[in-house]
């Protein structure tokens, strides 16, 4: 028995993402259904983005209660963050120290600064150049 998936009728997959084998041994016409990471990354735990970050545990419970920071569970209950975590606190922080923003204000800042920054990569897309520095 094996842990990869079967394809359409028992055929199995030929590695991560690949398309099922046919018994001609010639890859079917239609895209694959499952996809499987080629490597796992795993996530960065609380204490490490806490550590990392320079914030206390609490504080970055807080930041991702309030969905300033992204957060999953893992199947004990436990935060994990991805790496950029990290990055995103620190912003989080350089927002508060020199704004003097409240939290709540800091999320509205961080989507319109996110939207900015989505309509100024559309803008570098199209050819066309924005003359003015990006705002962060």
């Amino acid at each position: 028995m094996t842990d990869r998936p079967t394809g359409a009728a028992g055929t199995a997959r030929s590695g991560p993402g690949d398309r099922p084998i046919q018994p001609g041994g010639h890859a079917a016409t239609a895209p694959a259904t499952v996809r499987y990471a080629l490597v796992p990354v795993p996530g960065l735990s609380l204490e490490a983005v806490a550590r990392r970050s320079r914030l206390h545990p609490e504080l970055v419970r807080r930041f991702v209660a309030l969905g300033l920071v992204d957060a999953e569970r893992d199947a004990a209950g436990r935060l994990v963050f991805d790496r950029g975590a990290p990055a995103v606190l620190a912003r989080v922080q350089r927002l508060r120290s020199g704004l003097c923003l409240n939290y709540a204000s800091i999320g509205l800042v961080l989507d319109l600064l996110d939207r900015i920054s989505l309509l100024e990569t559309a803008l570098r897309g199209r050819g066309t150049r924005s003359d003015t520095p990006p705002w962060t």
